[in-house]
């Protein structure tokens, strides 16, 4: 069998004597999308944090691609990376927040084409070419010399979309990236989101958005309290779910 994209395996992460997520597993085959839903404060965000170890885990372990992320095995046991090799699996790993976090002082051609000229040592044609294409596919074109400030939230998390693609990522991370947003600008963000579902991208998503989730996801995962309640089809857990605690969430955001 082929190996997932994303596998996850007794995944435990405490934030001091605070346990948040409590032996979490998942695995995110190729080209598929997987959506993470919950009550706040159940180990959404940390989870995903976790898949690109911006957060260190306390126990079990996280891939991508085959490729142990954060640590190495040494005669049995985990060491962590250093700093260099850590920022190497990142740079194959894009995420969106629910901030845009865009340089104000860059131009929206300037925030995409950064990262690939200091990171991956691209030419400056190279990326700048690259970061036109990439504004024309969030459907900004006409936009590339504007700075953030002139942008609405939905037209600046569709070039930080765009920022972290210029990284040909084999995995997308998405944490709530619709939250912040007016509810007339959801949704130019989630047909971008869309599109890259439609094209093959692996995507884990945090979202609150249930019919995106229904529409785009292969799987939905249902989070609470730093446990893996239930998951399985879109219309299997959002529709007819098994679990008492997940109808009783559903209840109240559906």
């Amino acid at each position: 069998m082929t190996s997932p994209m994303v596998r996850v395996r007794d995944l435990h992460k405490s934030y001091g004597a605070v346990p948040v997520l409590r032996g979490v597993d998942l695995d995110v085959g190729a080209g598929e999308v997987t959506c993470v839903i919950g009550p706040s404060g159940s180990g959404k965000s940390t989870l995903l944090r976790c898949l690109n170890h911006l957060e260190k885990i306390n126990a079990g372990e996280v891939e991508v691609a085959g490729e142990l992320i954060g640590y190495r095995r040494h005669k049995g046991k985990l060491h962590e990376l250093g700093p260099r090799a850590i920022t190497r699996q990142r740079a194959a790993i894009g995420m969106v927040f629910q901030n845009f976090n865009l340089f104000p002082h860059l131009t929206v051609l300037e925030n995409i084409a950064e990262a690939p000229i200091a990171v991956l040592r691209r030419s400056r044609t190279d990326a700048v070419a690259r970061a036109r294409e990439l504004v024309r596919r969030v459907g900004l074109a006409g936009r590339e010399d504007d700075y953030p400030r002139r942008l609405s939230g939905g037209q600046q998390q569709r070039i930080a979309i765009a920022r972290a693609l210029a990284m040909d990522p084999k995995l997308m991370l998405f944490d709530e990236p619709t939250s912040a947003l007016d509810p007339e600008l959801v949704g130019d963000v989630l047909g971008v989101m869309k599109d890259l579902a439609d094209g093959g991208m692996t995507m884990v998503v945090v979202t609150h958005e249930m019919g995106f989730a229904r529409e785009a996801a292969d799987t939905v995962v249902f989070l609470d309290e730093g446990v893996v309640v239930e998951s399985g089809a879109p219309d299997d857990v959002l529709r007819n779910p098994r679990q008492a605690r997940t109808r009783e969430f559903l209840a109240r955001v559906l």
